[in-house]
C-alpha cells in the first residue's frame, strides 16, 4: 500500500522544494554544530604553537575569570596574533593607553554592525567626532551631573525600600540594573509610566556592543532599536514643541558656531547615552559588590572609612572592569612590542589585562580600596574617554554608600553566573543575604 505524504499545516502536501529546503537547513545546522568546535580548536592550537598561549574570548572559562589568561598572554605574548579572528590582542597597560590616545594611527570608524543602521560617537573619528562631541558635552557637564545626586539618592532608597521585607534578594534585579536605567530615563525626560518598557529596550539594545550575536540576539537588538527610535522620535517632537528641563530639550537646543545636531545624530546620541549609560554602571555595581564580598577585609575597611568611597569606586573599576576590551583599526603599517601590524588590521586592547598589569599597578591582583590610583583604563583614554564617567562614578558612590548604610551585614548567598558576553563583563544575578541596620 502506498503511503500518502504528510499534510502541511494548511492541509496541503508539502512540496519537494519545501522538503528539500528543510533537509538542507537541517544538514547545514548539523554540519555547523559538528564542525564549528573543531575549527575553533584547530585555530586555538595554531595560536598555541605560534606563541605558547591562546585566547578565546567566547569561552565560558574566560567569562567566569579572564585574569589568569590575561596574565599568561602578558607574560608569554603581550602582542598576540589571534587566529580565531583576524586581529591582534594587546595586554600591556602602556600599549593600550598609547593606542587609545592615538586617533591619528588608530581608527574607531568604519564599524559595520550589519544588522542595525547605527553610527554613534563611538564609531567616529575626527572631524565628525570632534564636532558632535563638542555639541553633546554641553548638555553633560560635571556640574549638571552633580545636581543629580539628590534624585539618584532618592531612587536608590526607593529601590531598596522595595526589598524591605526580605533578608535575601538579587542585587542586580533590585538595584544594579534599574538604578542607572531610571537615572538616564529621568535625564532624558522619559515619563515614569514608560520606564518598564524602556528598561527592556535598553537591556536588549546594549547587546549591540558585542561582536558576535546569535540570530535570537540579533532580532532582540533590531526590535529594541526600532522601538527606541520610534519612541525617542516622539519625545524629541514633544520637547521641540514644549521644552522641559531634561537632556533631550538641551540637546535639541544645543548649538555651537551655528551648527546643530541633525535628527539622525540626535537619535544616535540618545541611544548611545542610553546603552553606554546603563549597562556599564550596572556592571560596576554588580562586579564591585562581588569583589567586596570576596574580600571582606576591604568591605569592612570601607564601612570603617567611608571617606575612601571615591578611591574604592575607582579601585573596583580597575579590579574587575565593566568593559573588558576596546578595539581599533590600524590606519598605517606600524610596530607594537616588536610585532609588525599591517594597515587595515584590527588591534584589540584588553582593558581588563591592562588594569592588572604589574608594570602599572603594584600587587595588581590585590583589591585595595585605598590605592587611590586613577590610571586604570576602564573609562578609556583620548578622544573617546567615557563622556558619562562623572555620572557612573556618582551612581557608584551613592549605591555602595547606601548599601553599607542600610545593611549592617551583606553576605554572598549563592555563587553568581556571569553573562555570556565578550566586550562587557557583568553578572546575571547576585543573590545576597542581608541584615538591616537598626536605625536605617
Amino acid at each position: 500500500m502506498t503511503q500518502s505524504p504528510p499534510e502541511a499545516p494548511n492541509g496541503t502536501a508539502p512540496s519537494n522544494v519545501t522538503t528539500g529546503r528543510r533537509v538542507r537547513e537541517a544538514l547545514l545546522k548539523t554540519t555547523e554544530t559538528v564542525l564549528r568546535p573543531l575549527v575553533i580548536r584547530s585555530l586555538l592550537a595554531w595560536e598555541r604553537l605560534e606563541s605558547g598561549v591562546s585566547y578565546n574570548p567566547t569561552s565560558r572559562d574566560i567569562q567566569r575569570d579572564p585574569y589568569p589568561t590575561y596574565e599568561r598572554l602578558r607574560r608569554k605574548d603581550p602582542v598576540h596574533r589571534m587566529r580565531l579572528v583576524d586581529a591582534w590582542a594587546i595586554t600591556q597597560h602602556q600599549d593600550i593607553d598609547a593606542m587609545l590616545r592615538d586617533s591619528r594611527r588608530f581608527s574607531n570608524g568604519g564599524r559595520d554592525y550589519g544588522y542595525v543602521d547605527y553610527v554613534s560617537l563611538l564609531d567616529m573619528d575626527p572631524p565628525d567626532h570632534t564636532r558632535l562631541r563638542s555639541l553633546v558635552v554641553k548638555a553633560f557637564t560635571p556640574r549638571a551631573v552633580a545636581q543629580l545626586a539628590p534624585s539618584i539618592q532618592k531612587t536608590c532608597d526607593e529601590l531598596l525600600d522595595d526589598v524591605e521585607d526580605t533578608t535575601r534578594f538579587d542585587l542586580i534585579e533590585a538595584l544594579a540594573f534599574p538604578l542607572p536605567v531610571i537615572v538616564i530615563a529621568e535625564m532624558l525626560g522619559v515619563p515614569p509610566a514608560d520606564r518598564d518598557r524602556f528598561k527592556t529596550w535598553s537591556q536588549d539594545a546594549a547587546l549591540s556592543v558585542e561582536p558576535a550575536l546569535n540570530p535570537g540576539q540579533v532580532r532582540r537588538v533590531q526590535r529594541a532599536f526600532g522601538n527606541l527610535r520610534e519612541y525617542l522620535n516622539g519625545l524629541i517632537e514633544r520637547f521641540q514643541r514644549d521644552p522641559q528641563d531634561n537632556m533631550i530639550s538641551a540637546l535639541v537646543a544645543v548649538e555651537e558656531a551655528g551648527d546643530r545636531l541633525t535628527r539622525e545624530e540626535l537619535l544616535m546620541t540618545l541611544m548611545l547615552l542610553l546603552v553606554a549609560g546603563h549597562e556599564t554602571t550596572r556592571n560596576l555595581i554588580g562586579n564591585g559588590m562581588l569583589a567586596l564580598l570576596r574580600n571582606p577585609d576591604q568591605l569592612q575597611r570601607l564601612r570603617d572609612h567611608p571617606e575612601l568611597m571615591e578611591s574604592a569606586v575607582h579601585e573596583l573599576l580597575r579590579y574587575d572592569a565593566p568593559v573588558q576590551l576596546d578595539s581599533r583599526v590600524v590606519r598605517e603599517d606600524l610596530e607594537i612590542g616588536g610585532k609588525r601590524i599591517r594597515k587595515g588590521q584590527r588591534v584589540i586592547g584588553l582593558i581588563g589585562a591592562a588594569n592588572r598589569d604589574p608594570e602599572a599597578f603594584a600587587r595588581p591582583n590585590l583589591l585595595d580600596i585605598g590605592r587611590g590610583d586613577k590610571t586604570h583604563l576602564s573609562f578609556g583614554r583620548g578622544i573617546h574617554f567615557c563622556l558619562g564617567s562623572p555620572l557612573a562614578l556618582l551612581e557608584g558612590r551613592i549605591a555602595f554608600a547606601t548599601l553599607l548604610r542600610r545593611f549592617s551585614s551583606i553576605r554572598l548567598a549563592a555563587e553568581p553566573e556571569h553573562l555570556d558576553v565578550v566586550v562587557l563583563r557583568g553578572l546575571r544575578e547576585l543573590w545576597i543575604d542581608v541584615e538591616r541596620t537598626a536605625d536605617a
